[in-house]
This record gives structure tokens, sequence and C-alpha cells, in this order.
């Protein structure tokens, strides 16, 4: 009885019980459906190993591939305001607040980061995603305010990688106000001659795409990524045609010079390190020469006409004749 009891029974309910197995084991890949093991996952760098989708990748994991040997520090970003308009939906826009804080273990949807690449000193912004789905809000803006001017004082090139679904509704025209507060902070890093690149991975959308998504001196996109304004659903159902194959995606932006490179997650780490080696050695202060003062009429200065019609004649003489 003993052994029955001790032993055979014991192996039955083995058999007979269901195990429970961890949900996250196992993740499809929204492209080509197969599924495939979050350990090969992580060694992709959440890239399909079979078609070669881009999953998105959580902002931390990417920071730690993109500085040398994944050592970084990120920079704490001012409390701001919680809820300014006390706004209410389904749920206290304080209470989403709270739930996306408690999820990502972020304050909100941007971290500024800073430390080597390749030996040189960089600047990242990066966006979050996960928080309230990357959108923007005042903290956003104050953060992009700060990765301006830390990389300022370091003179080191600002990267800004985004991922947004626009401008956060919970902040109203607050949230619109970063659109310009975000540009302005763009050109402050180019009024010091420094670097400013962009990568937009997958979903780059609405207002941070209308601002600072669009102005880096190189934009770079991540395969497939979309990037737009609004979305096709909408634009079509406004025009009452048919948008082209592929609209908003990476490739066809590349394809109408509405970015500049197209690159793979596992090379984006060498291609920042190239562009920003080049921006950096061919800074050059520029002398700044007064223009001449014009007449009543807006017209220049009869000298001035002149210098500018014989430059134009020289350059037509120079051009090669068409073969």
């Amino acid at each position: 009885m003993n052994w029955l009891t001790n032993f055979v029974r014991p192996k039955i309910r083995a058999l007979v019980e269901k195990k429970e197995i961890p949900d996250n084991l196992w993740q499809q890949c929204p492209s080509c459906e197969q599924m495939i093991f979050h350990r090969e996952l992580e060694a992709s760098s959440h890239v399909c190993h079979h078609c070669g989708h881009h999953m998105r990748l959580p902002a931390k994991e990417r920071l730690a591939l993109l500085f040398d040997d994944g050592k970084y520090q990120t920079v704490e970003l001012p409390k701001l305001t919680t809820d300014p308009l006390k706004f209410k939906d389904r749920k206290r826009y304080s209470d989403r607040l709270k739930e996306s804080r408690s999820i990502t273990g972020e304050e909100d949807a941007l971290i500024v980061a800073h430390g080597k690449m390749d030996g040189r000193k960089a600047v990242i912004a990066i966006m979050n995603f996960s928080f309230m789905g990357g959108s923007m809000g005042l903290a956003l803006g104050k953060g992009m305010l700060i990765a301006s001017r830390l990389a300022i004082k370091q003179e080191a090139p600002l990267i800004c990688f985004t991922s947004s679904g626009g401008a956060r509704m919970q902040e109203g025209i607050l949230s619109l106000m970063q659109m310009p507060r975000t540009v302005i902070a763009v050109e402050d890093v180019k009024k010091a001659g420094l670097p400013y690149i962009t990568v937009l991975t997958d979903p780059t959308t609405g207002g941070v795409t209308a601002s600072f998504a669009m102005l880096g001196d190189i934009a770079i996109a991540e395969p497939g990524a979309v990037i737009g304004f609004a979305g096709a659903r909408v634009i079509e159902e406004t025009i009452r045609e048919k948008l082209p194959e592929g609209f908003q995606r990476a490739e066809y932006l590349l394809d109408h010079g509405m970015i500049d490179r197209v690159v793979h997650r596992r090379q984006i780490r060498d291609e920042l390190i190239r562009i920003s080696s080049l921006l950096l050695e061919n800074r050059r202060s520029a002398e700044v020469v007064s223009m001449p003062a014009t007449s009543q009429k807006g017209k220049l200065k009869n000298s001035m006409m002149s210098d500018l019609n014989n430059d134009s004649q020289s350059i037509i003489e120079e051009r090669p004749a068409a073969e």
C-alpha cells in the first residue's frame, strides 16, 4: 500500500495534471506568423529570423546595443505636473500614468542617456512605445530640451530614436505646444554645429512626425517601419482613393526622398558611428558676412547685382557641354 501511495500515485498524478507553462516563452511573428522561442528572439534583437520582420524593441535593450559595452548613464528628468487638465475618459489620466509607470518602470515616454559609441561621446533620446504609445506630452518636450543642452555641453551628437502614436490627447493643447518646443531643442543643437540624427522606428506618427522626428541632418529608418502623420485608413476615407502598396512604410519613404537610409537593426550602431564621425570631422566655423544694404524699392545695390551677374556668367561658362 505504501508503495502504491508513495510511488505509483504521484507518477500517475504527474502524467495527468497539466503543468503551468509561462505565457512568454514563445512569440508569434506578426508578419510571417512563425513561432519564435524567446531566447532566440532576444539573441536576434527582436528581429524574426524567418522573414526579417523588425518587432518593437524595448528602449533599455536598444540602449544596451548602442553604447560601448552596453554601458551608459540615464538623465533623471524633472517631475512635472501629473495631470494639468484633470483629464478623464474611461480612466483618470493620473491613473493611466501610474499604470504605465508601474509596467515600464519609467517616469514617461522619453529616456535620455549618454555614454560612448566607439570611444566618442554621444547623447541618445529614445522614445518608449510601451509608455502610453510613446505619446508626446509636457515631460517629453522638457526631456528633448534637456537632451539638447546635454549634447551641446558635451559637444556630442544628439541621436533620437522615435516610436510614437503622436501627441498625448490627455494633455490637449499643452501636448501640441511640445511640437515647436522640440523643434527649438533641435535647432539649438544645429546652431552649435553638432549633428542631429534621427532613427525612425515602428511606428512614428502624428505630431512627432510633424516636428522633431523629420528634422534630422540624416534620417534613418528601420525596415518596414510605419512613418506618417495621419493613418492610411483616415487618408483613404478623406481623399476617397486607394493608397499605393507600401504607403507610409520606410522603404516607400526612401524611394520618395523623405528619408536618407533604411538600415537593419543589427547595423544601426555601426551606421550611427560612421555618420557621426563624418559630420563631426567636417565641422567648420563659418565667417559671418554682412549683406549690403538694400534700396527703398528692395533691390540690391548696383555693385552687388554686378557681382551676382558675373558669378552667374562664370558658372554658365564653366558648365561642361552636354554630350
